[in-house]
């Protein structure tokens, strides 16, 4: 009886093949009716080619920006693979490889003195910027590998210049360093943002894969650009240059792709400033086009538009640092404005400053910036309107906050530098 109902309904079982449900191949089709019969759709040598290609293919969970960003940082990758031929060779020449006059200790000596600036330029570079590499992310990448290109500069110059050899490789060694801690941090920031399901080790994983290919071609073509180029300094000089344009506009043209949904300090001014004037929040796409990828005082000198809402507010005031009408101020502000809030603000020389509160949360620090912002936006002259301004957050912020969430913005938190000065404040009771 059951086979009879086998026969009439036969059990078709196909096999599927992939990495995500939206990269599978069917690789075989299996049949029961009555008999077992096997139809594979592929062969083996497709299958191991399909293999190999995910080593280097693209996740199946990532944002629309991952594509066109990694087609532009390979490229940039590729040209400094290239290059870094051409400064190497340059160094060894300059430590005295191949000279009968060169001794191995004082090439070791020099090449230590190159490697310990690098470790200590690394390590000052954390300590001065190391909690701002998240919150300008962008800027970040793009500045490491220009302070990754004055390095290789510094490389192929140290031969020209023997008495200020140890000072120039020395120079581009702490430029490296910077390089190094900058590009690893925002690597890792970009590699969550890039990350929809929390696959960020496969995207980590698929992006070393990448790299790796990048770097035995550039440098295979580096060793033959190396060959073809040697005792022709004009020819050398050349190329790198050329690469080098090519490196920094492929670098550009990366972060230009991202589309990143965090708040920072300027993607948030955009943001409300926008909300102010039309009631509408813009989508990450469109503030990316909008904001800075340079540091801003490069672009404000090119620029003759009015400076930025975040330019003017300072986030985590050190309350001693206030004068004595300020503190009157402050604590007027306590008593009134501010009395249940977990910040304050303080106007001062023409900015607002937040004083944040100990027991702050990441909510807390994103509402008191945006109010910081508010502040700058309708403060008239030199007339203060608080009241105004707290009317305005209480009618609108929580409106502000579920269109951001709306539009695809991550309005949890604001991206910011470590706040290592904050303060705590309390109303006593009155006593006989």
């Amino acid at each position: 009886m059951e086979a009879s109902k086998m026969t009439k309904h036969p059990l078709i079982i196909e096999e599927w093949n992939g990495s995500s449900s939206t990269k599978l191949f069917k690789t075989a089709t299996i049949t029961f009716s009555p008999s077992l019969q096997i139809q594979r759709s592929v062969n083996g040598f497709n299958h191991v080619w399909r293999r190999f290609l995910d080593a280097f293919g693209f996740p199946g969970s990532v944002t629309p920006d991952y594509v066109p960003f990694q087609v532009w940082d390979s490229l940039q990758g590729l040209s400094t693979y290239i290059r870094t031929m051409l400064s190497t060779q340059a160094l060894l020449s300059a430590i005295g490889v191949g000279e009968k006059s060169a001794t191995i200790i004082g090439a070791t000596f020099q090449w230590f003195l190159r490697d310990l600036t690098g470790m200590l330029g690394g390590i000052l570079f954390t300590l001065y910027q190391g909690s701002n590499l998240d919150s300008n992310a962008k800027m970040w990448r793009l500045v490491a590998d220009l302070m990754n290109d004055l390095g290789m500069l510094m490389d192929l110059l140290s031969p020209l210049f023997p008495s200020a050899f140890i000072f120039i490789v020395c120079l581009g060694s702490l430029s490296r360093s910077f390089t190094g801690v900058a590009s690893g941090a925002t690597r890792a920031a970009l590699t969550q943002h890039f990350a929809l399901q929390n696959n960020a080790a496969d995207i980590a994983a698929k992006e070393g894969s990448q790299e790796t290919m990048a770097t035995m071609i550039g440098m295979a073509l580096g060793m033959l650009l190396a060959r073809i180029t040697t005792e022709n300094p004009v020819a050398i000089w050349f190329s790198f240059l050329s690469l080098t344009m090519f490196h920094m506009y492929a670098n550009y043209k990366a972060v230009r792709c991202l589309s990143l949904d965090s708040l920072n300090f300027e993607r948030s001014s955009i943001l409300l400033q926008h909300f102010i004037e039309s009631g509408q929040v813009l989508s990450p796409k469109e503030v990316s086009a909008m904001e800075h990828v340079l540091p801003l005082w490069t672009t404000l000198r090119l620029s003759k538009s009015a400076k930025p809402l975040h330019t003017n507010v300072k986030l985590g005031l050190r309350v001693s640092t206030l004068d004595h009408s300020e503190m009157a101020n402050f604590l007027t502000s306590a008593g009134s404005f501010y009395n249940e809030a977990k910040y304050l603000l303080v106007e001062r020389k023409g900015t607002v400053s937040v004083v944040v509160h100990k027991d702050s949360t990441a909510e807390d620090i994103l509402k008191s910036y945006i109010h910081a912002l508010v502040v700058v936006n309708l403060t008239v002259g030199q007339k203060s309107l608080h009241l105004e301004c707290q009317s305005w957050m209480d009618k609108h912020y929580e409106s502000f906050v579920q269109k951001l969430k709306l539009a695809g913005w991550k309005a949890g938190r604001l991206l910011s530098h470590s706040i290592i000065w904050k303060a705590h404040w309390s109303l006593g009771e009155k006593t006989d």
